[in-house]
Protein backbone atom coordinates (compact mmCIF):
# COMPACT_ATOMS: atom_id res chain seq x y z
CA UNK A 1 0.00 0.00 0.00
CA UNK A 2 1.62 3.05 -1.19
CA UNK A 3 0.76 4.97 2.29
CA UNK A 4 2.01 8.78 0.67
CA UNK A 5 -0.50 8.79 -1.94
CA UNK A 6 -3.69 8.95 0.74
CA UNK A 7 -2.09 11.92 2.64
CA UNK A 8 -3.18 15.40 3.14
CA UNK A 9 -0.01 16.72 4.72
CA UNK A 10 -1.49 19.07 7.49
CA UNK A 11 -0.91 22.00 9.55
CA UNK A 12 -3.76 24.11 10.91
CA UNK A 13 -2.36 24.68 13.99
CA UNK A 14 -3.33 28.50 15.33
CA UNK A 15 0.11 29.52 15.70
CA UNK A 16 1.91 28.36 12.75
CA UNK A 17 4.51 29.87 10.57
CA UNK A 18 5.43 31.12 7.21
CA UNK A 19 8.43 28.23 8.21
CA UNK A 20 6.04 25.55 9.26
CA UNK A 21 3.91 26.35 5.67
CA UNK A 22 7.62 26.25 3.78
CA UNK A 23 8.83 23.04 5.82
CA UNK A 24 4.84 21.60 5.01
CA UNK A 25 5.44 22.28 1.18
CA UNK A 26 8.78 20.77 1.02
CA UNK A 27 8.92 17.78 3.35
CA UNK A 28 5.83 16.78 1.02
CA UNK A 29 7.78 16.82 -2.10
CA UNK A 30 10.30 14.84 0.03
CA UNK A 31 7.99 11.97 1.04
CA UNK A 32 5.93 12.51 -2.26
CA UNK A 33 2.79 13.17 -0.51
CA UNK A 34 -0.82 13.96 -2.23
CA UNK A 35 -1.49 16.52 -0.71
CA UNK A 36 -1.35 19.53 1.38
CA UNK A 37 -3.72 21.36 3.70
CA UNK A 38 -2.89 24.82 4.79
CA UNK A 39 -5.05 27.52 6.90
CA UNK A 40 -6.83 30.12 3.83
CA UNK A 41 -4.32 32.99 5.17
CA UNK A 42 -1.34 30.74 3.77
CA UNK A 43 -3.21 29.11 0.65
CA UNK A 44 -0.93 31.88 -1.69
CA UNK A 45 2.31 31.17 -0.05
CA UNK A 46 2.04 27.47 -0.60
CA UNK A 47 0.97 27.89 -3.84
CA UNK A 48 4.06 29.82 -5.14
CA UNK A 49 6.08 27.11 -3.07
CA UNK A 50 4.13 24.19 -4.59
CA UNK A 51 5.48 25.57 -7.89
CA UNK A 52 4.86 23.08 -10.65
CA UNK A 53 5.43 19.83 -8.21
CA UNK A 54 1.97 17.63 -8.30
CA UNK A 55 0.47 17.84 -5.24
CA UNK A 56 -2.87 19.21 -3.99
CA UNK A 57 -3.53 22.52 -2.41
CA UNK A 58 -6.12 21.61 0.10
CA UNK A 59 -7.51 24.54 2.64
CA UNK A 60 -10.05 25.26 4.86
CA UNK A 61 -13.46 27.44 5.55
CA UNK A 62 -15.89 27.75 7.88
CA UNK A 63 -13.84 26.29 9.84
CA UNK A 64 -13.29 25.00 12.80
CA UNK A 65 -17.10 25.58 13.98
CA UNK A 66 -19.09 25.94 10.86
CA UNK A 67 -21.91 28.07 12.40
CA UNK A 68 -20.68 31.41 10.16
CA UNK A 69 -23.04 32.46 7.94
CA UNK A 70 -23.51 30.78 4.29
CA UNK A 71 -21.78 34.07 2.04
CA UNK A 72 -18.91 34.24 4.74
CA UNK A 73 -17.82 30.64 3.79
CA UNK A 74 -19.08 31.60 0.09
CA UNK A 75 -16.59 34.00 0.05
CA UNK A 76 -13.97 32.38 2.15
CA UNK A 77 -13.55 29.66 -0.84
CA UNK A 78 -14.17 31.66 -3.59
CA UNK A 79 -10.68 33.49 -2.02
CA UNK A 80 -8.91 30.52 -2.06
CA UNK A 81 -10.12 29.73 -4.93
CA UNK A 82 -8.30 32.41 -6.63
CA UNK A 83 -5.23 31.90 -4.37
CA UNK A 84 -4.49 28.67 -5.47
CA UNK A 85 -6.45 25.73 -3.94
CA UNK A 86 -7.60 22.85 -5.59
CA UNK A 87 -10.11 21.95 -2.78
CA UNK A 88 -12.08 23.05 -0.13
CA UNK A 89 -12.38 21.55 3.43
CA UNK A 90 -15.88 23.03 4.42
CA UNK A 91 -17.44 22.65 7.73
CA UNK A 92 -20.98 22.24 7.46
CA UNK A 93 -23.46 23.79 9.88
CA UNK A 94 -23.47 21.47 12.75
CA UNK A 95 -25.80 24.08 14.71
CA UNK A 96 -28.16 24.31 11.53
CA UNK A 97 -28.33 20.25 11.34
CA UNK A 98 -29.07 19.98 14.92
CA UNK A 99 -31.90 22.25 14.69
CA UNK A 100 -33.77 20.62 11.49
CA UNK A 101 -32.86 23.78 9.15
CA UNK A 102 -33.77 22.71 5.90
CA UNK A 103 -30.77 25.61 4.70
CA UNK A 104 -28.32 23.38 5.89
CA UNK A 105 -28.67 21.13 2.77
CA UNK A 106 -28.61 24.70 0.76
CA UNK A 107 -25.53 25.42 2.24
CA UNK A 108 -23.71 22.41 0.90
CA UNK A 109 -24.98 22.83 -2.56
CA UNK A 110 -23.90 26.50 -2.87
CA UNK A 111 -20.93 25.49 -1.71
CA UNK A 112 -20.26 22.36 -3.93
CA UNK A 113 -21.94 24.48 -7.09
CA UNK A 114 -19.17 27.48 -6.56
CA UNK A 115 -16.28 24.92 -6.23
CA UNK A 116 -17.53 23.08 -8.92
CA UNK A 117 -17.51 26.08 -11.04
CA UNK A 118 -14.22 26.40 -11.20
CA UNK A 119 -13.45 22.32 -11.27
CA UNK A 120 -12.59 22.32 -7.84
CA UNK A 121 -12.99 19.72 -5.20
CA UNK A 122 -15.49 20.09 -1.75
CA UNK A 123 -15.12 18.34 1.01
CA UNK A 124 -17.64 18.49 3.75
CA UNK A 125 -16.56 18.08 7.36
CA UNK A 126 -19.55 16.88 9.35
CA UNK A 127 -17.75 16.45 12.73
CA UNK A 128 -18.37 12.86 13.41
CA UNK A 129 -17.76 13.47 17.55
CA UNK A 130 -21.03 15.49 17.64
CA UNK A 131 -23.13 13.26 15.60
CA UNK A 132 -25.10 10.04 16.50
CA UNK A 133 -24.73 6.86 14.09
CA UNK A 134 -28.32 8.30 12.53
CA UNK A 135 -27.00 11.34 12.03
CA UNK A 136 -24.32 10.68 10.40
CA UNK A 137 -26.35 8.47 8.14
CA UNK A 138 -28.66 11.35 7.78
CA UNK A 139 -25.15 13.69 7.04
CA UNK A 140 -23.60 11.38 4.30
CA UNK A 141 -27.11 11.30 2.69
CA UNK A 142 -27.31 15.14 2.72
CA UNK A 143 -23.86 15.70 1.98
CA UNK A 144 -24.29 13.69 -1.33
CA UNK A 145 -27.17 14.92 -2.11
CA UNK A 146 -26.15 18.49 -2.43
CA UNK A 147 -23.00 17.55 -4.44
CA UNK A 148 -19.89 16.77 -2.00
CA UNK A 149 -16.96 15.20 -3.30
CA UNK A 150 -15.80 13.83 0.18
CA UNK A 151 -17.54 13.67 3.09
CA UNK A 152 -14.73 14.41 5.84
CA UNK A 153 -14.51 12.94 9.41
CA UNK A 154 -13.55 15.53 12.24
CA UNK A 155 -11.58 19.78 12.35
CA UNK A 156 -8.93 17.81 14.43
CA UNK A 157 -10.54 20.30 17.36
CA UNK A 158 -13.16 18.78 19.14
CA UNK A 159 -13.72 16.09 21.64
CA UNK A 160 -12.45 13.47 19.37
CA UNK A 161 -11.75 12.51 15.47
CA UNK A 162 -11.70 9.59 13.22
CA UNK A 163 -12.86 6.51 14.42
CA UNK A 164 -12.99 3.23 12.31
CA UNK A 165 -16.34 2.14 12.86
CA UNK A 166 -17.78 5.92 11.70
CA UNK A 167 -16.05 5.40 9.08
CA UNK A 168 -17.62 2.29 8.28
CA UNK A 169 -20.92 3.96 8.46
CA UNK A 170 -20.08 6.61 5.79
CA UNK A 171 -18.90 4.39 3.43
CA UNK A 172 -22.32 1.98 3.83
CA UNK A 173 -24.35 5.47 3.67
CA UNK A 174 -22.24 7.21 0.96
CA UNK A 175 -22.60 6.27 -3.01
CA UNK A 176 -19.22 4.92 -4.55
CA UNK A 177 -19.05 8.04 -6.28
CA UNK A 178 -18.33 10.25 -2.93
CA UNK A 179 -15.10 9.57 -1.40
CA UNK A 180 -14.01 9.77 2.13
CA UNK A 181 -11.64 11.74 4.39
CA UNK A 182 -10.48 10.73 7.38
CA UNK A 183 -8.78 13.08 9.73
CA UNK A 184 -8.59 13.98 13.19
CA UNK A 185 -5.99 12.01 15.63
CA UNK A 186 -4.68 10.31 13.25
CA UNK A 187 -0.65 9.31 14.62
CA UNK A 188 0.00 6.19 13.68
CA UNK A 189 0.82 3.88 10.68
CA UNK A 190 -1.68 1.40 12.07
CA UNK A 191 -4.23 4.00 12.36
CA UNK A 192 -3.97 5.21 8.86
CA UNK A 193 -3.93 1.43 7.30
CA UNK A 194 -7.13 1.13 9.58
CA UNK A 195 -9.03 3.77 8.00
CA UNK A 196 -8.28 2.99 4.61
CA UNK A 197 -9.63 -0.15 5.15
CA UNK A 198 -12.31 0.77 6.94
CA UNK A 199 -13.45 3.29 4.10
CA UNK A 200 -10.76 6.21 4.05
CA UNK A 201 -9.67 7.11 0.17
CA UNK A 202 -7.84 10.24 2.09
CA UNK A 203 -5.91 10.91 5.26
CA UNK A 204 -5.68 14.28 6.76
CA UNK A 205 -2.74 14.06 8.80
CA UNK A 206 -0.06 16.58 11.08
CA UNK A 207 2.16 13.17 11.58
CA UNK A 208 2.81 12.26 7.85
CA UNK A 209 6.37 12.28 8.18
CA UNK A 210 6.70 10.31 11.61
CA UNK A 211 3.77 7.59 10.16
CA UNK A 212 5.91 7.57 6.80
CA UNK A 213 9.17 6.84 8.55
CA UNK A 214 7.42 4.26 10.49
CA UNK A 215 7.10 2.29 7.34
CA UNK A 216 9.00 -0.51 7.03
CA UNK A 217 7.23 -1.26 3.32
CA UNK A 218 6.47 2.29 2.01
CA UNK A 219 4.96 0.67 -1.11
CA UNK A 220 3.34 -2.56 -0.26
Amino acid sequence: MDIASYIEHTNLSPALSIKDIDQLVAEAKQFHFLGVCVPPFWVKRADREIGSDKILLVTVAGFPFGYSMTETKLDEIKRAIDNGADEIDVVWNISSFKTGIPWTKIEIAKCSKLAHDSQKVLKVIIETAYLSDEEIFLACKMCADAGADFVKTSTGFASSGAKEEHLRLMKASLPSSVGIKASGGIKTLKQVINMIEAGANRIGTSSAVKILQSNPNPKS
